[in-house]
């Protein structure tokens, strides 16, 4: 059900955006972006509620945004001024978002990698 593309190899102050296809969360979805690079944990990196609202690591604030275009069911992360740090493999999950007294939102736990559904990843090297 979810399908990234878009990795690659880029040189330090560049940029790549991600894709991940996602049929079935169209209209009422919590999805993110979340990475994981060796001898790391994996680690939240940005999250998109169906009402808006986003959630940004505080490593990726400024660099990296994320958006969605609902008629292509697509989810995008467009990442600018990469560093070498941000090598690692990238992955795209999606749920349901969990009802908060502000509406249907991420949750803590979401933005952590609790989400049900998961692609296999796409690949991202900056040296």
């Amino acid at each position: 059900q979810l399908v990234e593309s878009g990795g690659g190899s880029v040189q330090a102050g560049g940029s790549l955006r991600l894709s991940c296809s996602a049929s079935y969360f169209e209209d009422y979805y919590c999805m993110g972006w979340f990475r994981l690079a060796p001898g790391k944990e994996r680690e939240g990196v940005v999250a998109l509620a169906s009402d808006g609202s986003t959630w940004y690591a505080d490593s990726v604030k400024g660099r990296f945004t994320i958006s969605k275009d609902d008629l292509k069911d697509t989810l995008y992360l467009q990442m600018n001024s990469l560093k070498p740090e941000d090598t690692a493999m990238y992955y795209c999950a999606a749920d349901f978002p969990r009802q908060s007294p502000d509406g249907p939102r991420c949750s803590e736990e979401q933005k952590s990698g609790g989400l049900a559904y998961w692609g296999a990843g796409t690949q991202v090297t900056v040296s």
